[in-house]
């Protein structure tokens, strides 16, 4: 337990990949949803009958042929559907434990505070904003065509799988921007819970947005625009927000011309 709090990013990381990898073990231990007759007449080849029936079940796995006449097969041999519930059960509960780690470090202590002084702090917002919009738009572009093979090869549980990966994976790139390029002053816990609520609100605007246009489960190719605006938007008001609140008493970009009350370069 306490290794995984120490490693609680990377454990989490990993329970994410083994979910992943579960979701398509199971797709390919089932009938192929293109052509699920055929697999199940190959799989056995000495039933026959005047129609094939087929139904699926994700947890547990189960996959049943029905060929009629009281003729049923398990697609799935209950041994192997029992190791992939134990495998489901054992990284489901690693990666619980993991996101639960990585969630009480929004309330760590706050650590040490970096000073906005002598940074130029207009040129780092702008630093944030580009990069980070720029960063955003590759990688939603990635997730719309890795959503495809998710949801293809690992069917509903490997999309939604992926999709939770997506969201953390947001947060914490978000996180990292704004501990290297976000409002000064600030700590890192100000930085992780900034990057949290960026992360996770960019993701909601393209969930949102795909489901509204009927396309879910899939994922456009403009939700990776839409998303790095999103970011952008998001951006900005905690920029303003953090001006307004954290300004020392001129107008400045530095500390020095703050205090100075010199006009912003």
């Amino acid at each position: 337990m306490d290794l995984v709090r120490r490693r609680a990013g990377s454990v989490l990381v990993l329970g994410l990949l083994s979910m992943l990898g579960w979701s398509l073990a199971v797709s390919a231990s089932m009938p192929s949803w293109f052509d699920p007759d055929y697999d199940c007449a190959k799989a056995f080849p000495g039933v026959g009958g005047d129609g094939i029936r087929h139904s699926t079940q994700w947890l547990p796995p189960r996959a049943v042929c029905d060929f009629g006449g009281g003729e049923v097969r398990q697609f799935i041999s209950p041994t192997r559907s029992v190791v992939l519930t134990i495998i489901f059960v054992l990284t489901a509960a690693l990666t619980a434990f993991a996101l639960y780690f990585v969630i009480r470090r929004l309330t760590d202590p706050p650590g040490i505070l970096r000073s906005e002084e002598a940074v130029n702090l207009r040129a780092r917002q702008l630093r944030h904003l580009g990069i980070g919009g720029g960063l955003m738009l590759l990688v939603l572009a990635a997730y719309t065509v890795a959503n495809i093979f998710a949801a293809v090869l690992g069917g509903p549980p490997g999309a939604m799988i992926l999709a939770v990966t997506m969201a953390i994976a947001l947060a914490a790139l978000a996180a990292a921007l704004d501990r290297a390029h976000g409002p000064l002053p600030g700590t890192a816990r100000d930085s992780h819970r900034r990057g949290t609520a960026v992360g996770l609100g960019t993701f909601a605007a393209i969930f949102v947005a795909t489901v509204a246009s009927g396309d879910f489960p899939f994922y456009r190719i403009w939700v990776a625009s839409l998303g790095a605006i999103a970011y952008l938007v998001l951006i900005a008001l905690q920029w303003s927000r953090s001006n307004r609140t954290d300004r020392g008493p001129g107008n400045g970009d530095t500390a020095e011309q703050g205090l100075l009350g010199q006009p912003r370069t």
